[in-house]
């Protein structure tokens, strides 16, 4: 079994960013594979037989090719001691699970690169691919803030960061990309509360080895 662990991502990937921030915190060191998504070489055949989706990240740990980030986290934090990333109770981790989802699965993939490259193929310029992003991020962080709005403790599920929290800060992120006033304050004050922890901080896009300004 290998010990070496490859993590195949991109700087700007907030799915890769996600694994960046568990990998951080857990104390997992890696090699970083970058993969330029505009050139499209997540899509080369060297790289569809790490990952038939071609989609980033994938995790190459304890001689196992993962892929999917929330996958990825969960298996790190099952086989890593150490900040927690899921509650031990079943309704908390099915709460977690739930904020994370609406990321991970009702934001962000509806707004990536492949969907707006998509968009533009539908005959749509830029500037409309650019406003659809727009106008998802915006409802799905508006819908974030209200499923976290009564939630105690200065991360999204309590004291201590959580998979929710890997979700929603890359998500923010994206969002300012595409011009989004985050304009929540709850949400602005856990991704504060979250910068402020070298795991987010400094497994930001730039400061990744492949930034591009």
């Amino acid at each position: 079994m290998s010990d070496a662990v490859r993590l195949h991502g991109f700087f700007r990937s907030s799915a890769s960013w996600r694994v960046r921030i568990a990998l951080h915190m857990k104390g997992v060191a890696y090699e970083q594979i970058t993969y330029r998504l505009r050139a499209g070489e997540q899509r080369s055949p060297a790289y569809l037989t790490v990952n038939p989706q071609g989609l980033v990240p994938a995790l190459e740990i304890d001689g196992l090719l993962l892929t999917q980030s929330l996958a990825i986290i969960e298996y790190l934090d099952q086989t890593r001691p150490g900040s927690p990333l899921l509650p031990s109770g079943a309704a908390e981790r099915a709460r977690v699970r739930a904020l994370a989802l609406a990321i991970a699965c009702d934001t962000h993939p509806v707004q990536n690169l492949k969907v707006l490259l998509a968009v533009q193929a539908l005959g749509h310029d830029e500037a409309a691919s650019n406003a659809w992003a727009h106008r998802v991020c915006e409802e799905g962080l508006a819908a974030y803030a209200a499923m976290v709005e009564n939630s105690g403790g200065a991360f999204s599920a309590g004291d201590q960061p959580s998979l929710a929290d890997l979700a929603l800060v890359p998500q923010i992120a994206n969002a300012r990309r595409f011009g989004v006033d985050i304009r929540w304050p709850r949400l602005v004050a856990i991704e504060r509360a979250c910068m402020a922890l070298p795991a987010f901080s400094e497994t930001a896009p730039q400061h990744q080895p492949d930034f591009i300004a």
